[in-house]
């Protein structure tokens, strides 16, 4: 396959996934920030290389937050980018009966396990996990829900080698605005859009730009990704941006010993 495809289609992938968490009748809404504009040389270049260098410091953590019904649900839990696999805690809160325990998923869906602590460090659902027989999990292929969403992005964010900066900025990201998380300066990137060949101006409303937002640092590092739902409800991962030493994601969720 043509290396114009491969980054084209990696990164409209990305943006294919929001999407689709944005489809159930949710339009994004306009208005927006001010200054967005197109991307320089150089900020083409670091956002180039923000999936490599996810890929490079993995295994690492990773928080998420997703709407699920009229509650949240947050996972915190280790992403192995070369094994395209993760482990972790999650939580949901809501109206209805709380529920947590553990997590694990890979590109081909999910699977939970009772777990006493979803509020203990993430090192320990590793070790959790580790103590569980295949039996002990229930698996089930990936839907719909902004959950689930999220959990298939979260493994799209890391890659092997990285992309082609000047082939992603014909793509169509934008740089939005500049923002601090904690205490560290980040430029906050729109993702490029995923149709080919859509034409949205800079100054478009938010309805025309890919739903996906980046977080970079000045050498590249991925800090955050946010995919906007519409009606105020918004995915978020943030990622650790450093290596989770000493750790092995168990195979018993994948069925294996």
């Amino acid at each position: 396959m043509p290396r114009t495809r491969r980054v084209r289609r990696a990164w409209w992938a990305l943006g294919v996934l929001a999407a689709a968490a944005a489809c159930s009748g949710l339009l994004l809404t306009g208005g927006g920030d001010s200054g967005p504009r197109p991307l320089s040389v150089e900020e083409a270049q670091r956002l180039a290389l923000a999936r490599f260098r996810t890929y490079r410091i993995s295994p690492s953590e990773i928080t998420v937050h997703a709407p699920s019904g009229d509650g949240t649900a947050v996972v915190r839990a280790v992403v192995d980018h070369r094994r395209h696999r993760a482990v972790g805690w999650y939580e949901v809160t809501g109206a209805g009966r709380p529920d947590g325990g553990l997590l694990a998923w890979d590109q081909s869906g999910l699977a939970v396990a009772d777990g006493a602590s979803p509020t203990a460090p993430v090192e320990s659902a590793l070790r959790a996990a580790g103590h569980l027989k295949a039996t002990a999990w229930t698996r089930r292929a990936f839907g719909a829900a902004p959950l689930d969403t999220a959990l298939k992005l979260a493994l799209s964010l890391g890659a092997d080698r990285p992309d082609n900066a000047q082939l992603l900025a014909q793509s169509g990201p934008l740089r939005l605005r500049d923002e601090r998380v904690d205490g560290r300066r980040y430029d906050v990137f729109s993702g490029p859009r995923p149709r080919p060949n859509a034409s949205a101006s800079p100054a478009g409303s938010r309805g025309e730009r890919s739903p996906l937002s980046y977080w970079i640092d000045e050498q590249g590092g991925m800090r955050r990704v946010r995919v906007d739902l519409g009606g105020g409800r918004r995915i978020t991962m943030d990622l650790g941006g450093v290596r989770v030493r000493g750790v092995v994601l168990p195979g018993a969720p994948w069925g294996e010993r």
